[in-house]
């Protein structure tokens, strides 16, 4: 039986990229891949451009009306939602589609490691399962430590206390650089109190994992070698296939394809400027700050000196906008910072909003882009990473407290700046990354090292071919639902 993919990522833009990614090696490897959206995400990813032209697509409810934010906020309604009426869908699909015609059946499922269900649901009608993480191997491989670090009583708080927890982490890994679960200055609310039992719930999802046929990381052997060594007795095998968006494939792709207006007209301000003189600041899609936090960053962006590009959310303000201490005193910080960037000039200063069909990390490919201050998620640290360019980090949640710690402390590429957002600190942090020779040189050497190991015969090389190998020996295996039996007339 031919290997047919059904591609099954976890419904948040961070978790679909990289899946994306991933389906598209696969394709670019000969086997066919069908794409799980849910109804949600399929209306809303209709306006951008996809992503292989022989990419199929594919759809299920995830259960949570149209009105559901499906945000930070919301995030355990969405777990619990595509537990129940997202599991039943995924399973009369599936089912469905195992029933399809024999060369268009589907032979092998790769879902998203945070929902154990889909691979249950998969072995449970005979098609093999792998599961696919979409953070870092140390950010995973804290994950698998929780049960340990809850034991010895080691939680993720702002403290510089060296944790025990994490194997082959405990010279450098310290409790503010464990996964947080929610950020630590959100206001009370549903989900927002006790960590521990989110917590487990999430560390449960990565034990899990060992119950598929593998686990891929978008990750390189190079870059986290010891926690994939870690991670590997945990599960039946481990693939590294990363940095999966700098494939060779990938990289021409990207560069062929047509740009918005909005998009030409980022790299036609960044063409005016010169090279490395450029701070590119995106928070990513989730995270959310105060109007102070964002006023800080604007103050010490524009203390700092160097033009910046900056890529914001709509909403951002919005969940902390009730929680602030002082609505009239933040509002008037925020308007003093925005005059502060207004004053700057629009050559020293260019604040964007962030579009879901923008492809705004294409910025970080520029020649003129020197510094990333980022929230220092996976996709965004491994894109900075590929293109050389230093990283100051300011995470929010998850696997970016830890992200973040790898960067400033093991990597070097960058700096840690998590649990601050002072206008000084900003500016500072800011200077030394466009300034440092030795961070510039670090995140240079790890670029060259990224881009062997995508190319042809480098370690993620082989073990995407590795991958298609197995999927291609397990599509074998795949059991077909027999059609029903002719009525006896």
């Amino acid at each position: 039986m031919a290997a047919h993919v059904l591609a099954f990522p976890w419904p948040l833009q961070g978790h679909i990229n990289p899946m994306l990614h991933l389906a598209s090696a696969l394709l670019d490897a000969g086997l066919r891949v069908t794409f799980l959206h849910t109804e949600h995400n399929l209306r809303r990813f209709t306006r951008v451009p996809p992503h292989h032209p022989r990419l199929r697509l594919a759809s299920i409810p995830d259960g949570l009306p149209d009105h559901h934010p499906r945000s930070v906020g919301g995030l355990m309604e969405l777990v619990e939602s595509m537990r129940t009426a997202g599991s039943a869908a995924y399973r009369a699909l599936l089912l469905r589609m195992m029933d399809s015609d024999d060369d268009d059946a589907v032979t092998c499922v790769i879902t998203d490691g945070v929902m154990p269900f889909a691979v249950s649901v998969a072995e449970e009608l005979g098609v093999p399962a792998l599961a696919f993480r979409t953070e870092s191997a140390c950010g995973f491989l804290a994950y698998l430590s929780v049960p340990r670090l809850l034991e010895l009583g080691e939680k993720p708080v702002p403290s510089d206390e060296l944790v025990r927890g994490v194997p082959g982490m405990e010279g450098f890994l310290r409790r503010r650089d464990l996964p947080r679960v929610v950020p630590l200055p959100l206001p009370p609310g549903p989900g927002n109190g006790d960590p521990v039992p989110v917590l487990l719930t999430i560390a449960d999802t990565a034990a899990r994992c060992g119950e598929s046929r593998a686990l891929i990381l978008n990750t390189a052997a190079s870059m986290e070698g010891p926690a994939l060594s870690r991670i590997a007795p945990h599960v039946r095998d481990v693939f590294a296939v990363g940095p999966l968006h700098a494939r060779p494939a990938a990289r021409h792709a990207a560069e062929h394809v047509s740009r918005s207006s909005d998009d030409m007209s980022l790299s036609a301000w960044l063409d005016g400027h010169e090279d490395r003189s450029v701070v590119y600041v995106n928070l990513g899609s989730l995270t959310i700050v105060s109007s102070e936090q964002l006023a800080e960053f604007l103050h010490g962006l524009v203390a700092a000196g160097y033009a910046f590009l900056a890529v914001f959310r709509q909403d951002m303000l919005h969940q902390m906008a009730a929680a602030a201490a002082s609505a009239s005193k933040a509002s008037v910080a925020l308007r003093e910072a925005v005059e502060a960037v207004a004053g700057a000039g629009s050559e020293r200063a260019l604040v964007v909003e962030w579009a879901l069909q923008r492809d705004a990390h294409h910025v970080l490919r520029h020649r003129a882009v020197g510094c990333f201050l980022t929230h220092g998620g996976w996709n965004s640290t491994l894109e900075a990473a590929v293109e050389g360019v230093p990283a100051v980090c300011w995470p929010f949640f998850a696997d970016q407290q830890t992200n973040s710690r790898f960067v400033g402390a093991v990597w070097r590429t960058g700096l840690d700046m998590k649990d601050v957002c002072q206008r000084a600190v900003v500016e500072r942090m800011v200077r030394e990354a466009m300034e440092s020779p030795e961070i510039r040189a670090s995140a240079q050497s790890m670029s060259r090292q990224l881009r062997l190991d995508v190319a042809h015969g480098g370690s993620s090389s082989s073990e995407l071919e590795r991958l298609v190998g197995l999927i291609t020996e397990l599509s074998l295996s795949a059991v077909k639902i027999p059609s029903p039996a002719p009525a006896l007339t």
